[in-house]
């Protein structure tokens, strides 16, 4: 009896569209840093500018709970953009391994 051994290719699936996803996460990503730097030095002028303290006060309330929910935005973009990396980075690891390579997995036992 003669034993032969044949290596199996596995099968990759690749979605569409991920590569558009990560310059859009960057635009947005660049988009809140600017509005949250902008928002902050709002912030700054209105402690420095003329007005009543009550005005002041709610003028810095409101810009400071609207920094919070961007900072809050910009954070999950960021935790999506590293996750997308990291799948990326998976992918490409995965693919210089290369899927002909022997190894358990991909092993059939053929008898003659």
């Amino acid at each position: 009896m003669t034993t032969i051994q044949a290596s199996t290719p596995s099968v990759q699936t690749q979605s569409s569209g991920g590569s558009s996803s990560g310059n859009d996460l960057s635009s947005q990503i660049s988009r809140l840093t600017a509005q949250i730097t902008k928002l902050t030095q709002q912030l700054k002028d209105v402690a420095n500018g003329s007005g009543s303290v009550e005005d002041k006060k709610k003028q810095q309330e409101l810009l400071q709970t609207q920094i919070k929910m961007l900072q809050a935005q910009l954070a999950q973009l960021q935790r999506r953009q590293a996750e997308e990396a990291q799948q990326k980075q998976d992918k490409q690891q995965a693919k210089a391994e290369g899927v002909n390579s022997p190894s358990a997995d991909h092993q059939i036992d053929i008898y003659v």
